[in-house]
């Protein structure tokens, strides 16, 4: 009797180049390999089938003469959780007792989790190989929009100018892409002035992107703001050119 070679689960979106499977269609999730009987096939089907939907799992699974280790089909029901479905593009490989996931995450919070977790699940004589990796497609989508523009305010003011406003209208527009995303709205002045005063300045224009953001239809449960003050500066504060680049609101993915 032959060792399992692998059950195959191909995740949204995944490409299984160069194997005899087709990828999974929006949604679906394509399961392959060779399990030992009718009972462990039932089982990973079910579980499949239990977190994503009895009709976005692709069945090729099929029933031969190989051996697994002991507990296996505990073990794989462990790892099918509805962690896989923060996961695109992506597969969970389990070849007898070496399991492989790889694919792409939303942050590097969820990378951990989930690596965490597919740990946790197993005994000390799996082997895991963890290659998630952070998407850097949302944030792209957010600094193209923005295009290192400077979200405009009056001078010494949270208040936005025409300018600013327009440059907003073009990022609402990005966010309402990015579905359900999670995002940071980070302010920062220059040095001049004091530090308390840059501080709250700060704060305030982050506060204020927020609230714009949300009447053009961003949940505000989405957005979260706050100020960095003078503390994180991209240019000199030498120049006039230099300060008025560090007078920015940032846009980043939230982890």
């Amino acid at each position: 009797m032959r060792h399992l070679v692998a059950l195959l689960i191909l995740l949204a979106g995944a490409v299984n180049a160069g194997a005899q499977t087709a990828a999974p269609q929006p949604g679906q999730v394509l399961v392959s390999g060779t399990v030992p009987d009718e009972a462990s096939k039932a089982a990973v089907l079910a579980r499949l089938r239990e977190v994503y939907g009895a009709d976005m799992v692709v069945d090729q699974i099929t029933v031969g003469q190989v051996a697994t280790p002991a507990n296996w089909n505990g073990y794989v029901q462990k790892l099918i959780t509805p962690d896989l479905k923060s996961i695109s593009r992506g597969q969970l490989k389990i070849d007898g007792s070496t399991v492989s996931i790889k694919g792409e995450v939303a942050s590097e919070e969820t990378r951990q989790k989930i690596a965490g977790n597919v740990t946790a699940s197993l005994n000390p004589t799996y082997t895991v190989n963890n290659s998630l990796r952070v998407s850097a497609a949302d944030q792209n989508v957010l600094d193209t929009t923005l295009a290192n523009r400077i979200v405009e305010f009056e001078s010494g003011k949270a208040t936005l100018t025409p300018a600013g406003r327009a440059i907003l209208d073009e990022m609402a527009a990005a966010m309402i892409k990015l579905k359900d995303r999670k995002v940071d709205i980070i302010g920062h002045t220059d040095s001049q002035g004091n530090k308390a005063t840059n501080q709250n300045l700060s704060q305030a224009r982050a506060e204020a992107v927020k609230t714009y953001l949300t009447s053009s239809g961003i949940k505000a449960e989405l957005l979260s703001a706050s100020g960095q003050g003078a503390d994180r500066p991209v240019a000199s504060n030498d120049s006039a050119d230099g300060r008025a680049r560090n007078r920015r609101i940032e846009f980043r993915m939230a982890q």
